[in-house]
């Protein structure tokens, strides 16, 4: 039985815009944890620094990897809790964007949906470490990506 309003399944027009993820993966990851979770206490919690990186290489024509690079430092006074390396990547299907939308794609949307799969493995390591989870914070890629653009020296104008 069909809908009283239905509309006919048609063709997707093959110029469309279009980006969807292939494969979400862990391409490389590391935890260390030198002393397990026997930290002192009284240390107090730890001092967690994090560097976010991202790069982006052509598979195919229209198909693209996107690596997120996670690098984690838990520090409790000079001695190191815990250590943690993650490549979060995806491939993704993009085709019909102009190079700007490509661009806006690979350091912004890929960035943003890898993030949420990143923070589920990091806290999932660190917890099977011995400690308590810890959850990646929100990062704007938007922001990222904008000041990435200003720090380019821009291209000379020859007439």
């Amino acid at each position: 039985m069909t809908e009283p309003n239905a509309q006919p399944q048609t063709n997707p027009d093959p110029n469309a815009p279009f980006v969807n993820p292939q494969a979400v993966y862990i391409k490389d990851c590391s935890f260390e944890a030198p002393s397990g979770p026997f930290m002192s206490p009284a240390d107090g919690s730890p001092t967690v620094n994090l560097n976010l990186a991202t790069r982006a290489t052509a598979l195919a024509q229209d198909l693209h990897e996107i690596v997120l690079q996670v690098n984690l430092e838990a520090k409790l006074g000079d001695k190191t809790a815990w250590l943690l390396e993650l490549q979060q990547a995806g491939a993704f299907t993009i085709r019909n964007l102009s190079a700007a939308e490509v661009g806006n794609v690979l350091a912004i949307a890929a960035p943003n949906y890898l993030l949420s799969f990143a923070r589920a493995t990091v806290a999932d390591l660190v917890t099977k470490g011995g400690f308590p989870p810890f959850l990646l914070p929100l990062v704007t890629f938007e922001g990222l990506h904008a000041r990435a653009a200003q720090q380019q020296p821009s291209s000379p104008v020859v007439n």
